[in-house]
């Protein structure tokens, strides 16, 4: 689930790493990967629920000798144009919107360039978009910039290629590079290609926790445009030297030194029979130990309260995902209706069967979803494929009602788990 693929920990989306996070089941890792918080991942999954089963001085370097400034044609377009002025920052050493802008500009090939928006360092979250012509048709291209926490799991997740059991795309490599890892995603702005727009994007992580996200697409919008030409303009490699580019090291350390410092999470009303938060390891662990004796589990993963397991029972591979939320008493009314089933113990639970959602040709999808009192919502759900996104591979999945609601209502989601 995620449910919710993007919505995002920053106001620009994060290029589109955050992308797809409502239209996956929610997973684009991408919508997830700024989750690096599990009180931020907590919230983001309450606003989402209702859709589950139905995330001083500084020197301008890097970008050229100088910053190349827009001259406009006579149809109003932009084209690039030497300018001997290179912009300087502002008093307080911040970067301003149009400096951003024209960074991103004067690193693409020679082209013209029109419908650019910025966002200074002063922000906290700069970004630069426009959309970009290289004679072969418009397209949109994106930087955004953000601090990640070296290391962590939104660092991982940021540069860590998609399981194609859960995101349809066409190629994705991990690289190490001298700035850091750099991964170079190549798929679709909507997961069930329902529009055939494309969306690439190079996603960089530093040593030093600088995320840079270069996004492009085949179209002059992310979504609900006509497409004007067959691929993005930039290749993987220009997308790589655009991403791994000085310029924005610095500006992310300009925005960082204008952000509010975190505050230390607030512990004092915290109760003693609150859940405990669920870890990505442990779930996926718990739930395939609860799978059928006679099932094999062919690939799993998952990161957070989510995991899936690729199941075959003989007959055919099932995706089964899972998703285990420590306290949803606050959205418990939306999820549940007056219909739901009430067990002795005051759980609750829904059964839900009907099609897929993300366009595999066939696919159905069975659920089970329950709370309990304090809050712990456990919501289990196998289809017919071993994919969303892909045509049913057998008639119906791998695991019954009766065994989905075993292994939603089963004791060991109740810490520890993965035992």
């Amino acid at each position: 689930m995620p449910s919710e693929p993007q919505e995002d920990l920053f106001a620009h989306r994060l290029g589109n790493a955050l992308t797809e996070a409502g239209d996956h089941f929610e997973t684009d890792r991408h919508a997830l990967v700024v989750a690096g918080e599990a009180r931020g991942r907590r919230l983001r999954y309450r606003r989402r629920a209702a859709l589950v089963g139905g995330v001083a001085g500084i020197a301008l370097v890097g970008v050229g000798s100088a910053l190349l400034l827009p001259a406009d044609d006579a149809d109003g377009r932009a084209s690039v144009a030497a300018d001997s002025s290179t912009p300087s920052p502002s008093a307080d050493g911040q970067l301003p919107g149009d400096t951003v802008v024209r960074a991103l500009e004067e690193m693409l090939p020679k082209g013209t360039y029109s419908r650019q928006q910025g966002a200074g360092t002063s922000t906290g979250s700069p970004y630069a978009s426009l959309v970009y012509d290289d004679g072969k048709g418009g397209a949109l291209v994106s930087v955004s910039l953000a601090k990640v926490e070296a290391g962590g799991e939104a660092a991982e997740q940021l540069t860590t290629c998609p399981d194609k059991a859960l995101v349809a795309y066409d190629a994705c490599t991990t690289s190490k590079v001298h700035d850091g890892t750099l991964m170079i995603y190549q798929g679709y702005e909507y997961p069930d290609r329902r529009v055939e727009t494309k969306q690439w994007y190079a996603s960089l992580v530093t040593p030093y926790g600088h995320h840079v996200m270069v996004s492009e697409w085949n179209a002059e919008a992310e979504k609900n445009a006509p497409l004007t030409r067959d691929q993005p303009p930039l290749s993987p490699g220009q997308l790589k030297s655009i991403a791994t580019k000085d310029f924005w090291m610095i500006a992310i350390d300009a925005a960082a030194r204008n952000a509010p410092a975190e505050k230390s999470p607030d512990t004092s009303d915290a109760s003693t029979d609150r859940p405990a938060e669920p870890t990505g390891t442990d779930v996926q662990k718990t739930l395939a130990a609860l799978l059928p004796k006679d099932t094999k589990v062919v690939s799993q993963g998952g990161e957070g309260e989510y995991g899936y397991v690729v199941a075959d029972d003989g007959s055919g591979q099932s995706l089964v995902q899972i998703n285990v939320q420590p306290d949803m008493r606050d959205v418990a009314d939306q999820l549940f209706g007056a219909d739901a089933e009430v067990l002795g113990d005051g759980t609750k639970v829904a059964v839900r069967q009907g099609p897929g959602e993300k366009g595999g040709e066939g696919v159905v999808m069975w659920t089970v979803d329950t709370i309990r009192t304090d809050g712990r919502r456990v919501v289990v759900s196998a289809f017919n494929s071993g994919a969303q996104h892909t045509a049913a591979t057998r008639d119906t999945p791998a695991l019954t009602i009766a065994e989905l609601r075993e292994i939603a209502l089963s004791p060991k989601w109740v810490q520890p788990m993965g035992r």
